[in-house]
């Protein structure tokens, strides 16, 4: 070690003195001796690149490179690597161990330089597994696309599938995360590594959005029934099942789902509309118990009908799972769908013949409603097929005069009206089955219709379309050859049909007629139904378009001289729809018509003077006779509803005048009504947990109910629920026991009010219901509904229902009383009725009747 210094400082002499080839051959015996020695190795490489010799310092400054990572001396090594890349291209080992340093320093840049520098040496030289291997790092470290489809690539040309298929599927991915489409990547990774499940998912997935249903299924059936399967890989496989119409065995998949994460509703919602649609119908019933009781527990009971409905829109159901729907909208309130769902069992039980309970789905709707469009007209299918008594209860209940025949009546029919009545039954229960998707039972009752009546069709366009829908060919065994008829058989077919135009025209008149106040009166009660001012003109519109056949109605509501604040248009099928600013110049037109002679009725539009400023816009629409009734709310102009005939010029009758001018009124009144409750719920402060409006809110609400009512001649009733003694309930569970319990009925009980009822805080355990158009004789199966949605709710540290005492009053509703004077006497007596069901005990309810003498005379 001695003799070695000496020479290294005998060499710095020599650089001292200038001798640079002394110096470097003292080096160079150094390294002899002592071939360690990176200190003389790095001068002497230094000392030839000095001399201009680079091939000598390019094979010392490799070894230096090489011992330096051999040491993991990384940070010399980096430099070591610099200085030989500035003399020459290092060896390609090399430059793969300088990026894997520079990997690990967190020099990215240099890392990635490094590693294509060393895959495109690889790659000269034929040695693909090591340009695979440093591919796989610089996908690593920057997963670009570019990066990615190299790997891919070359991984599939070694037939390496696996980093083939992985690199391919992040290629997908990336891209679906851009916004594009990742299928063909998706594609081409499972071509090279179908037993990745990722990969199988996502292809198997690109496939059922592509349609493929089958080859979806193929593809998704093992990664789906493998152990360790993930519940989006299940999910997928389940839809491919419905998609494929295959839902009996989507079934479990799908439900074991649902059950342990409740959150597929849209999945399952498909499941049970497959399962309708494939007439599997105690399997849809059994999967909707199931799902209700699990939104019950999850409290989305009221989300979970309104799917239900959504569903079975579109899947028409049958008998059975429309009496569980029926059950549900009763359960819930919902008086509309209720008896929706009982006109579709209707029609069901009457396609199939079930004629009696089909006349007890009809009479429960008219129960509800008996104002429901065409009752009267299916009642008239039940004529001779249910017992006379039965017959005559129903029409009672619509109060339809003409539905009451003796048995004297019914045995007069003659023999020949007996062939058409059995033709239009059958073509109506094939109608129906076809409507509702069961097309088997609808072709089972077309063959009935081929047999008894042969080439019916031929005379019936109806009974034609009915076949066609169902995909029939009539077939008779001794088809005529000559299919041209007769100049006798057309002369009889005109003449019959002749006959048929002059025998509908009266009939039409009498049952379409604007004067009709049955139909009017259905017309004001679907309007003050409506919860907003828009759907009050909505409702309206679209009633009176349909009611006097209009081309057009319009309502809108404006100040004479100002644009309208808003304003909704009726069309007729097949007509065009107005462009806004015809819209508001027709009304600003017609409203200052309106305003100096009341009603405004023109028949013929073009030659009208009166009209002249909007002649173009009349002319652009083909409006020919129009019919205007301004909307007044006392002496105030605040709008105008019209009704357009571009078909024809109408002459307007003075009965429809009159009759428009009646519904224009109610219109007034149900849009003040809607305003008055909208504002009435803006204003009241509502618990945010509870969602009931608090007791300051109380008298505010129940005078503008009053009035409402008083205005609309409509009953009100006052309901107060009470839970049990404050104080003792305190006292057992503390207050905040008790407040949660509270918190939790007032969720139950606002999720299951109608629209027009409202409900508010009492007191600590009381709960007042207001119930707009609604008797107190009717006020229990309010009681009976709330006890049901209730029933779940514990009392505070127990395991039973919580006890719902309930007191009852009617307001006395009559226009020689002061609205105050009625509040406050009802208020009164519910809490005098509320008093003595306590006292009669838990879960009682009475109900107070007024003493209407004694308010007379207050």
């Amino acid at each position: 070690m001695a003799d070695i210094s000496k020479r290294i400082e005998k060499a710095e002499k020599y650089l001292q003195k200038g001798k640079v080839e002394s110096a470097l051959e003292e080096y160079l015996s150094v390294l002899d001796d002592d071939p360690g020695n990176d200190g003389a190795r790095h001068t002497a490489a230094d000392l030839f690149l000095q001399l201009d010799r680079g091939t000598e310092a390019s094979a010392l400054l490799s070894e230096l490179f090489d011992r330096q990572i051999a040491a993991s001396d990384n940070v010399r090594a980096v430099l070591t690597y610099k200085k030989l890349a500035r003399i020459g291209p290092p060896k390609l080992g090399q430059t793969l161990r300088f990026a894997e340093v520079s990997e690990r320093s967190g020099s990215r840049r240099e890392a990635l330089e490094g590693y294509n520098t060393a895959i495109e040496g690889f790659l000269e030289e034929s040695r693909e597994n090591e340009a695979l291997s440093a591919l796989r790092r610089v996908a690593g470290i920057e997963a670009s696309q570019e990066n990615l489809k190299r790997l891919a690539e070359l991984a599939a040309k070694l037939n390496d599938r696996k980093t083939a298929g992985d690199a391919f599927l992040k290629i997908g991915l990336s891209e679906e995360k851009d916004g594009h489409i990742g299928f063909p990547w998706y594609e081409r990774a499972f071509q090279q590594d179908p037993s990745n499940s990722e990969i199988a998912f996502r292809y198997g997935r690109g496939l059922l959005d592509k349609g493929d249903i089958n080859h979806a299924i193929e593809v998704l059936e093992p990664t789906a029934n493998a152990q360790t399967s993930l519940p989006e890989h299940r999910e997928a496989y389940g839809m491919a099942l419905v998609a494929a119409h295959r839902p009996l065995e989507a079934y479990p998949i799908l439900w074991a789902l649902q059950e342990k994460s409740p959150g597929r509703l849209e999945e399952i919602g498909a499941l049970i509309g497959e399962l309708l649609s494939g007439e599997h119908y105690q399997q849809a019933l059994e999967l909707a118990r199931k799902l209700e009781a699990q939104q019950q527990r999850l409290g989305a009971r009221r989300e979970f009908i309104t799917f239900l409905r959504d569903v079975t829109k579109a899947h028409p159901p049958d008998a059975e799972f429309l009496q569980y729907l029926i059950e549900l909208f009763n359960s819930a309130n919902r008086e509309h769908d209720y008896c929706d769902a009982l006109i579709q069992l209707f029609q069901l039980l009457y396609a199939s013949g079930d004629f009696i309970r089909a006349a007890d789905a009809l009479d429960r709707a008219a129960e509800v409603d008996p104002y429901l469009e065409g009752l009267e007209r299916r009642l008239e299918l039940l004529h001779g097929k249910i017992d006379a008594n039965r017959y005559r209860a129903i029409a009672n209940r619509l109060r339809h005069a003409g539905a009451e025949t003796t048995a004297g009546e019914e045995e007069k029919a003659v023999e020949s009206e007996s062939e058409p009545t059995i033709l239009e039954d059958l073509m109506l229960q094939a109608e129906i089955f076809l409507q509702y998707s069961m097309r088997s039972k609808a072709v089972e009752r077309l063959g009935r219709i081929q047999k008894l009546f042969p080439r019916e069709e031929d005379r019936s366009e109806k009974l034609r379309q009915l076949y066609l829908n169902a995909g029939i060919v009539p077939e008779y065994e001794d088809e005529a050859t000559d299919e041209t008829p007769s100049p006798g058989t057309a002369t009889a077919k005109s003449e019959a049909a002749a006959v048929q135009s002059a025998n509908a025209a009266p009939s039409m008149h009498g049952e379409d007629a604007v004067d009709n106040f049955a139909r009017v009166t259905e017309i004001t009660r679907n309007i003050y139904r409506q919860s907003n001012v828009k759907g009050v003109l909505f409702a309206a519109v679209n009633d009176i378009g349909r009611h006097w056949k209009a081309s057009r109605c319009i309502a809108g509501l404006c100040t004479p001289g100002k644009p309208p604040s808003a304003a909704l248009e009726y069309c007729a099928p097949g007509v065009k729809q107005s462009d806004v600013m015809t819209i508001v110049r027709t009304i600003a037109v017609l409203q200052n018509l309106a305003v100096q002679r009341g009603s405004v009725a023109i028949e013929n539009v073009s030659a009208a003077p009166e009209l002249a400023a909007i002649y173009q816009h009349t002319k652009s629409f083909d409006m020919k006779s129009v019919l205007a009734s301004p909307l007044c709310d006392g002496d105030e102009h605040v709008g105008i509803l019209i009704l357009e005939q571009t078909d024809r010029q109408r002459q307007w009758r003075a009965t429809d005048m009159v009759v428009l001018k009646t519904i224009a009124d109610q219109m007034v009144l149900a849009a003040n009504n809607a305003k008055l409750r909208s504002l009435m719920k803006t204003l009241a402060v509502t618990d945010e947990k509870s969602g009931l409006l608090k007791r300051a809110s109380y008298i505010d609400v129940m005078m503008a109910e009053v009035k409402r009512s008083v205005q609309t001649s409509a009953a009100m009733t006052l309901m107060l629920l009470n839970f049990g003694k404050a104080s003792t309930l305190a006292r057992e569970v503390g207050e905040a026991a008790v407040e949660g319990m509270m918190q939790n009925i007032g969720q139950s009980v606002c999720a299951n009010i109608r629209q027009t009822d409202t409900a508010i805080r009492y007191d600590r355990t009381s709960i007042a219901l207001v119930l707009g158009d609604t008797k107190d004789t009717n006020a229990f199966f309010v009681v009976d509904k709330m006890r049901k949605v209730l029933a779940n709710v514990k009392a505070p540290g127990t395991e039973h229902p919580i006890n719902v005492t309930v007191g009852i009053a009617g307001a006395v509703i009559q226009k020689e009383y002061d609205a105050v004077d009625i509040v406050t006497e009802v208020i009164n007596r519910a809490e005098q009725a509320l008093d003595l069901a306590i006292s009669q005990g838990p879960n009682s309810a009475h109900a107070l009747a007024p003493l209407v003498e004694a308010a007379a005379v207050a």
